[in-house]
C-alpha cells in the first residue's frame, strides 16, 4: 500500500493532501500551522498511515524548512523538490479553466509523488549543506549588487570633486574588502586636498597615508598624483556638504565590501565540504569565487537525467523553432532557469577569454564559433553550454566514485 503525501508550503502554514494509486483520496486536503504542536500532529498522522509512505514538498524559499526538518527528525521519507519539476510534470491542468489553490496544488504534488515514486530521493544531510550554500550565494549576490551600486555612486560624486581618482591606482581588492583608491579618496576627497597644500606637504601626508593603511610607499607616486591633480577641473566646491556625502558613501561601501569578502570566504569553506569541490575547482576559469557559486546554483547534478537537462536548467540551451518544412538551425537561448547561474557561467567565460588557455576545450570551442562569425553573445552562450556539459560529466563521475567508496 503506497501513501503519497503532497505538501503545498506557504508562509506560516502548509496544505496537505494524501493520495493512493488509482486516484484514491486517503484524506481531503487540510491545513497545518507551522507551530510545534501543528507539525508534531502532522508527523504523528503520517506515521499512522498503513503501508509505505513518502512525503514530497516544494522548496519555497525558507518556508518549507520547518516542515522538512520535522519529517527528517522523525525518520520519515521526505523529499523537497524544485517547483518547476512538478509544474512541468503536471498534465492534468485544463487550459480553459485554470485552478490555482493550495488544496489543488497539494493534490498535484501528491500525484507527482505517485508518478515518480521509484525516482524520488530521500533528503540527506548533503542536501542541507547545498541549501545552506545556495542561501549564502543569494546573500553574496545581494551584497555584491549593493557594493556595485555604492561604488558607482561614489565615482559619480568624486567626478565632481576629484575626477578620475578611481583610475589612479590598480591595486587589487584586499582580503578585508578594502581598495587603495577608496582609502585614498577618504583621505583626499577633493583635488584641492592635494594641489592646494604643495608637493612637500602632500608627500608627507601621502607617506603617512600609506603607513597608516599598510600600503607600499613609492617615492615617485606623490609627484605623479600631485601633477595629475593640478590640471583637474572640479565642478563642486570643497565644502562640508560634499565631504559629508562622500564620507557617508565610503563608510557604507567599506562595510558592504567587508561583508562581501566574509561571505566569499564562507562560501568557499562550505563548498569545500562537498565531494565535487576539488573536481569543480580543477576546471579552468573556476576559482574560489566562481567555483562555490557554480556548486551552489547547480546543486546535486544527480537530479539531472542527462546533460541537456542541466543546460536547460541554466537557460543556455538553444531553443527549437520548426514547423512543417521550415526548421531554424540557429535559435536564441531559452534563458529559463537560474539567472545567477547564467551570470556566473558568463563570468567564467570572460575569464577564459582573458586568459586564452591554448589547451582548454571550452576556450577553443568559443574561438571556433567566433572564427565562424558568430556574435559575442552567441559564442559566449555556446561556451557556457559546453562548459556545463563537461561539468556535468566530471561531477557525475566524481559523485559515482564517491558513492562506491561509501
Amino acid at each position: 500500500m503506497l501513501n503519497a503525501v503532497g505538501i503545498d508550503v506557504s508562509k506560516g502554514k502548509s496544505t496537505v493532501a494524501v493520495l493512493r494509486p488509482a486516484g484514491e483520496v486517503v484524506h481531503k486536503p487540510f491545513n497545518v500551522p507551522h507551530t510545534h504542536e501543528g507539525l508534531a500532529s502532522l508527523v504523528s498522522y503520517v506515521r499512522r498511515l498503513p503501508g509505505n509512505t513518502r512525503v514530497v514538498m516544494e522548496t519555497t524559499g525558507h518556508y518549507h524548512e520547518p516542515v522538512l526538518n520535522a519529517f527528517l527528525d522523525a525518520g520519515i521519507f521526505v523529499s523537497a523538490l524544485n517547483p518547476k519539476l512538478i509544474k512541468l510534470h503536471d498534465s492534468s491542468e485544463n487550459p480553459l479553466r485554470k485552478v490555482k489553490s493550495d488544496p489543488a496544488d497539494a493534490k498535484k504534488i501528491a500525484q507527482y509523488t505517485l508518478d515518480k515514486w521509484q525516482f524520488l530521493r530521500q533528503h540527506s544531510a548533503m542536501d542541507t549543506i547545498r541549501a545552506q550554500l545556495k542561501t549564502l550565494n543569494t546573500q553574496f549576490d545581494f551584497f555584491m549588487q549593493q557594493k556595485v551600486s555604492l561604488k558607482n555612486n561614489l565615482i559619480s560624486l568624486l567626478d565632481m570633486t576629484y575626477p578620475g581618482v578611481n583610475e589612479l591606482f590598480n591595486s587589487p581588492v584586499r582580503s578585508d574588502g578594502s581598495e587603495k583608491w577608496i582609502d585614498y579618496a577618504h583621505s583626499f576627497w577633493h583635488a584641492d586636498c592635494v594641489r592646494m597644500i604643495g608637493l612637500k606637504a602632500f608627500t608627507k601626508r601621502y607617506q603617512n597615508f600609506c603607513k597608516h593603511h599598510g600600503y607600499n610607499y613609492q617615492s615617485s607616486k606623490p609627484k605623479e598624483l600631485f601633477d595629475a591633480s593640478k590640471n583637474l577641473v572640479t565642478t563642486a566646491p570643497k565644502d562640508h556638504t560634499y565631504k559629508m556625502m562622500i564620507m557617508s558613501d565610503i563608510e557604507q561601501l567599506d562595510s558592504v565590501s567587508a561583508q562581501v569578502e566574509k561571505l566569499r570566504t564562507q562560501l568557499d569553506e562550505l563548498a569545500s565540504t562537498l565531494p565535487e569541490y576539488q573536481t569543480v575547482m580543477s576546471m579552468y576559469g573556476v576559482g574560489h569565487t566562481y567555483g562555490p557559486q557554480l556548486i551552489a546554483e547547480i546543486g546535486d547534478v544527480s537530479r539531472f537525467d542527462h546533460r541537456s537537462a542541466i543546460t536547460a536548467f541554466a537557460g543556455v540551451d538553444p531553443g527549437v523553432n520548426g514547423s512543417g518544412k521550415v526548421v531554424q538551425d540557429s535559435n536564441q537561448a531559452s534563458k529559463h532557469g537560474a539567472p545567477r547561474l547564467r551570470k556566473t557561467l558568463f563570468q567564467v567565460m570572460s575569464t577564459l577569454l582573458q586568459c586564452a588557455p591554448a589547451d582548454d576545450p571550452v576556450y577553443l570551442f568559443m574561438m571556433k564559433k567566433k572564427a565562424e562569425g558568430k556574435p559575442y553573445q552567441v559564442y559566449m552562450t555556446a561556451g557556457a553550454n559546453k562548459f556545463l556539459r563537461i561539468y556535468y560529466g566530471k561531477v557525475k563521475e566524481c559523485l559515482a566514485a564517491q558513492s562506491k567508496e561509501d
